[in-house]
């Protein structure tokens, strides 16, 4: 008889380009293969979810990018795991693309099935860390206000929501979690860094990282001004660069990386986990740690 699902559940979100489906991709590998020893063990799924994750993991083997097909195909997935003691948890990824939750910032609006997914829970939140958009430099502000330097005055720039820096649309979706009709009290967030294969060479730890490069994100979770019990996390769920897949171009570029990551003894070993000085290809750690609700 499996063990009684634990609460809160876990949903993972980020915005577009954050890595959802290659995590995805990557857990039901580790999962799945019993390469590596996991903290968290699969129990169970609903069965129509089984093509879509074959589906996304045999790419995933294969050091290939997800196509546009593949992203466009992204379904809410639900599986249940239990731990040593079989105490099981529920993690959700949401039936949304991550547009949805830039309309969330934009439009200041959210759907009713996505508010239902995202108040369940304690949130695990991706941000690809090679693809944070910084604050605006002096230089754009001077572009955004008609002027530009030894040249001459242009029209004014229109400035639209989805300009705005990664770090503040961040806060705004974790304030948004903490406010009716999301609100459930204080949450575990688990943050990861994705991308960290690209991110670490800058030599600086995850939580150095966040600090750095997302200084209002690091200072509004440090504040506790919302009640986040936060831990951060460097992640790589690739291990490197993907073979590119283009469905209209046959001869889409092949990278050396992924030849190195296709012929590794264990593919679970492409995946990096990095925390408080530690590193493992463990995936299921932050799902464990977010289980553990105090």
């Amino acid at each position: 008889m499996m063990a009684a699902i634990v609460e809160p559940n876990v949903s993972i979100v980020g915005l577009p380009g954050s890595g959802k489906t290659t995590f995805l991709a990557a857990l039901w590998h580790l999962i799945q293969s019993d390469e590596i020893a996991t903290r968290l063990r699969f129990a169970s799924m609903s069965n129509e979810d089984y093509a879509y994750l074959n589906q996304i993991v045999k790419l995933w083997r294969r050091a290939t990018e997800q196509g546009r097909t593949q992203i466009a195909g992204m379904k809410s997935i639900s599986m249940n795991l239990v731990d040593a003691a079989d105490r099981a948890i529920r993690v959700t990824f949401p039936d949304v693309p991550g547009e949805d939750y830039r309309t969330m910032w934009e439009d200041r609006k959210i759907d009713e099935g996505l508010a239902e997914n995202l108040s369940a829970g304690n949130i695990m939140l991706l941000i690809n860390g090679d693809r944070i958009k910084s604050p605006a430099w002096i230089t754009e502000r001077m572009h955004l206000a008609g002027k530009v330097e030894n040249g001459p005055v242009e029209e004014p720039a229109r400035w639209e929501p989805r300009l705005a820096p990664t770090q503040v649309q961040l806060v705004d979706l974790l304030q948004h979690l903490m406010r009716r009709p999301l609100a459930r009290g204080r949450r575990r967030l688990a943050v990861m860094m994705g991308a960290w294969d690209q991110a670490e060479g800058e030599g600086l730890s995850p939580s150095d990282f966040q600090a750095a490069r997302l200084p209002m994100l690091d200072q509004y979770l440090k504040s506790g001004r919302d009640g986040w019990t936060f831990r951060t996390y460097g992640l790589s769920a690739q291990g490197g660069e993907f073979d590119e897949n283009d469905e209209n171009n046959a001869a889409a570029k092949a990278r050396e990386d992924a030849n190195r990551l296709r012929e590794l003894d264990h593919l679970s070993k492409r995946i990096r986990l990095l925390s408080d000085g530690t590193e493992s290809h463990d995936l299921t750690e932050p799902l464990e740690w977010l289980m553990d609700d105090q």
